[in-house]
């Protein structure tokens, strides 16, 4: 008999575009009930959050988003360049989700949280492979317009009032 490999549906969240697309949009997010979110929604095994890079100041966030249940993945700056770079994590996103196509790993289907249209072309390759679930935009007003072709099947919007409802931070809630 063979033995088939556990399939594993990931979530690749462009952090730094969750938190302006929110914050433009005049919500925060609550990581642990996102995270609570991708699980029940579309069975997301495992969350990877991409951030800019590492920042004393930051701790909090960090540690809230591991106690939400994400792996955290840092941008590399060279250490002259941390105080002038932006985050721009869209190559190490890209480079994940490839890598682990490449290296068979248990990848089923890929949900990508962002709104820039940076990862366009990496969602086609993924429908193509039959590997992607959606492209989950933080804030609908300022979704690339690259993605007007991509069927509705392959969206959905986090700033939707029933999705905001189940995942957004309330006002008695304290969080970094």
């Amino acid at each position: 008999m063979r033995a088939y490999a556990c399939r594993m549906n990931y979530a690749f969240i462009d952090g730094q575009n969750l938190y302006r697309g929110t914050q433009e949009s005049g919500w925060k997010i609550d990581h642990r009930r996102f995270r609570i979110y991708l699980q029940d929604k579309y069975k997301v095994d495992e969350a990877r959050y991409f951030l800019g890079f590492v920042s004393d100041n930051q701790q909090g966030l960090y540690e809230n988003l591991e106690r939400a249940g994400f792996v955290l993945s840092f941008r590399e700056h060279s250490i002259g360049a941390l105080g002038s770079k932006k985050g721009n994590v869209d190559t190490d996103l890209v480079f994940e989700v490839m890598r682990m196509l490449v290296e068979k790993e248990k990848l089923d289907k890929a949900f990508i949280v962002s709104g820039d249209g940076d990862y366009k072309r990496l969602a086609n390759f993924l429908i193509r492979k039959g590997k992607f679930g959606k492209m989950l935009f933080p804030n609908k007003k300022f979704v690339s317009s690259v993605y007007k072709k991509l069927g509705l099947e392959y969206v959905d919007y986090l700033g939707n009032e029933n999705v905001r409802a189940k995942i957004a931070r309330t006002s008695r809630e304290e969080a970094p």
